[in-house]
C-alpha cells in the first residue's frame, strides 16, 4: 500500500505520517515535506527517485509523471488499466494527502507578481483532482483536521467508498476555491475586480434550523474565519434571521469607532440608535425611539455589557443582544430568560469584518459591486450650501444621521436629536412618504423632534421634504444633493433658517 504525501500546510503531517507507516503503508514525498518527515527519521522515499525523473525547471515539474498519475488514477477493478499498470512499472497508490501552495498568504504579504505566479500551485491540484476522481480507489486528505479521522477509520476498517466519498467531495471543495482565490485575485489585479466571471466562496460555519421561514433550509456561509473565530455564542442558536439582523444592527453599531453606540434592529430596519456618555444611556436613548418595535428585537451595542445595562434591558423582551463583551454578571441576569440569545463579537467593542465586495441576488444570477462606504471626507467636506451654519452640536447629530441613513433602506429620512435618533422613516416609494412616517411614529412615541437635524441617504427631489422638515422643527439637513430642483431646496431652507449641507455622494440601499 503507498501512500503520497506533499503538503504546504505541514500542521500535524509528522503524526500523520507515523502512523500510516504504522498501518503497513510505504510513503512516497516531495520537496519540504519529504525533507521534514526525513528529519523526523520517518522512512519514505523521494518521488523523483521513484519516478526515475528528477524535479525540473525549479520544483514546476515533481510529480507531473504517468507513475504518479496512473498509480492514482487506475481503475482496480478494471483489469485492462491493471494489465496496463504493471505494464509500466506502475504501482497503485492508495491515498494522497496534498494541500496546495500558499496563494492567499503570498498575495496578503507581497504584492510582488512574479513571487505570486510561482504560488500557483499546478502539480498539487491535479493529484488531488485526480485522487478525487477515482474516489472508490483513492482516499484523498486535503485538509490537516481529517487526518485524525482518516487514521480512526483506517484502522477501524471503515475506509469504505461513502467515507471516500465525502472525502473526494472535500477535495473538490478544496480545488474549486482555490482556483476561484487566483481567478478573483487577476481580475480584481487587472480588471478592477469585474471580469468576464466572479467567485463566490464561501465555507460552512453552521447549519441554521431552517431559512428565513420554517419550509426553507438554510446555513451561515463566511468568506473569512470570522463567524467561527470571532463571533461567540454565550446563550441560545442564532437563527437565519438573526444572522441577517444581527449584520446590520452591529454594521450600525460599530460604524463610529469606540463611541458607546447601541443599535436596535427589527426586521432588518433601525429602530433605534444612539450615542450619549455611556452605554446604558445610549441605550435607553435608542429605546425611546420605538419602543414598541424594539420588542422581540436584536440589540447591537458598542463596548460591554454589564450588570446594571443588563437589568435594564431586562426589562422588556429582546430576543438578541450582541456586544463586544458581556460581563459573568450580565449573563446571570438573563439565565432564566430561555428565549433570549447572547452573542460577542470583539472585546472592549464590537469587531466586524468590513467587506470590500457587496452582491445581492436576482432571479437567475446576481448582481455584484464594491461595497459602499460613507467616508470620512464626505462628511469633513459636506459642503454648507444655505446661509445658515451648523453649530457643533448640530454638526455631529448631522454626521450620525447621515451614517444611520447610508445603513437604512431607500426611500429613508432620520431624525437626530442630542446625539440620538428620535425617528426613521426606511423602505418608503417616496421620500415625502418616509418623512411623513417617521414623524408619525416620533409623535406616536412621545419624542420631541423639534430642534433635531434630519439626513437623506439620497438627494431632495423638492421642496416639500425641506417644508414638511420645517413644519416638524428640524434645525440642519445633510443630504447627497444632486437634484435638478436644488436651487429650490436651498433656498426653502434660507427661507427657514435651516442650516443645509451636500455631501454629493449618493447612498442608496435597496
Amino acid at each position: 500500500m503507498n501512500a503520497l504525501l506533499s503538503v504546504s500546510d505541514k500542521t500535524g503531517i509528522v503524526e500523520f505520517a507515523q502512523e500510516l507507516c504504522a498501518l503497513g503503508y510505504t510513503l512516497l514525498s516531495t520537496g519540504g515535506t519529504l525533507k521534514l518527515l526525513q528529519e523526523h527519521n520517518i522512512k519514505t522515499k523521494e518521488v523523483g527517485e521513484y519516478t526515475q525523473s528528477p524535479e525540473m525547471f525549479e520544483g514546476r515539474v515533481k510529480t507531473l509523471h504517468p507513475k504518479i498519475h496512473g498509480g492514482i488514477l487506475h481503475r482496480r477493478h478494471l483489469k485492462e488499466d491493471v494489465k496496463t499498470a504493471k505494464e509500466h512499472g506502475i504501482e497503485p497508490i492508495d491515498i494522497v494527502c496534498v494541500n496546495l501552495y500558499p496563494f492567499k498568504a503570498t498575495i496578503e504579504r507581497t504584492d510582488d507578481f512574479e513571487e505570486i505566479i510561482e504560488n500557483i500551485d499546478i502539480g498539487g491540484p491535479s493529484m488531488v483532482r485526480a485522487a478525487a476522481k477515482n474516489y472508490r480507489d483513492v482516499l484523498i486528505i486535503t485538509d490537516p483536521k481529517d487526518y485524525a479521522s482518516v487514521i480512526e477509520s483506517l484502522k477501524k476498517g471503515e475506509n469504505d467508498e461513502e467515507f471516500r466519498r465525502d472525502m473526494m467531495i472535500r477535495a473538490f471543495e478544496h480545488t474549486a476555491a482555490y482556483d476561484s482565490l487566483i481567478a478573483n485575485y487577476m481580475n480584481t489585479r487587472f480588471n478592477n475586480g469585474f471580469g468576464a466571471k466572479r467567485f463566490l466562496v464561501g465555507e460552512r460555519v453552521c447549519m441554521t434550523r431552517y431559512g428565513e421561514n420554517p419550509h426553507q433550509m438554510g446555513a451561515l456561509y463566511e468568506f473569512e474565519r470570522f463567524w467561527r473565530d470571532s463571533f461567540k455564542t454565550l446563550k441560545g442558536e442564532a437563527s437565519f434571521n438573526n444572522f441577517t439582523d444581527l449584520s446590520g444592527a452591529v454594521k450600525i453599531a460599530s460604524a463610529f469607532g469606540d463611541s458607546p453606540a447601541v443599535c436596535i434592529i427589527k426586521h432588518g430596519n433601525p429602530c433605534g440608535f444612539a450615542i450619549k456618555e455611556n452605554l446604558l444611556s445610549s441605550y435607553q436613548a435608542a429605546l425611546a425611539c420605538d419602543p414598541i418595535s424594539a420588542y422581540g428585537g436584536v440589540v447591537a451595542i458598542n463596548g460591554v455589557l454589564d450588570e446594571r445595562l443588563a437589568l435594564e434591558i431586562n426589562q422588556i423582551f429582546i430576543e438578541v443582544i450582541v456586544a463586544g463583551r458581556i460581563t459573568p454578571e450580565a449573563l446571570a441576569v438573563f439565565e432564566t430568560k430561555k428565549r433570549i440569545k447572547l452573542f460577542e463579537c470583539g472585546a472592549d467593542h464590537l469587531n466586524f469584518p468590513r467587506d470590500e465586495i457587496d452582491f445581492k441576488h436576482i432571479e437567475g444570477g446576481f448582481v455584484f459591486q464594491e461595497a459602499d462606504r460613507v467616508k470620512e471626507e464626505e462628511i469633513q467636506g459636506a459642503k454648507l450650501m444655505g446661509q445658515i451654519e451648523a453649530t457643533p452640536a448640530q454638526k455631529r447629530d448631522l454626521e450620525i444621521a447621515y451614517k444611520v441613513a447610508a445603513l437604512v433602506k431607500s426611500n429613508c429620512v432620520v431624525y437626530v436629536k442630542d446625539s440620538a435618533m428620535v425617528a426613521v422613516g426606511m423602505g418608503m416609494t417616496s421620500r415625502v412618504d418616509a418623512s411623513k412616517a417617521a414623524l408619525a411614529k416620533a409623535k406616536e412615541s412621545g419624542l420631541e423632534v423639534k430642534g433635531a437635524v434630519l439626513a437623506s441617504e439620497a438627494f431632495f427631489p423638492f421642496k416639500d421634504s425641506i417644508e414638511a422638515a420645517h413644519e416638524a422643527g428640524v434645525s440642519a439637513v445633510i443630504e447627497p444633493g444632486g437634484s435638478i430642483r436644488d436651487d429650490e431646496v436651498i433656498q426653502a431652507a434660507n427661507e427657514f433658517g435651516m442650516a443645509l449641507y451636500f455631501t454629493g455622494v449618493r447612498h442608496f440601499l435597496h
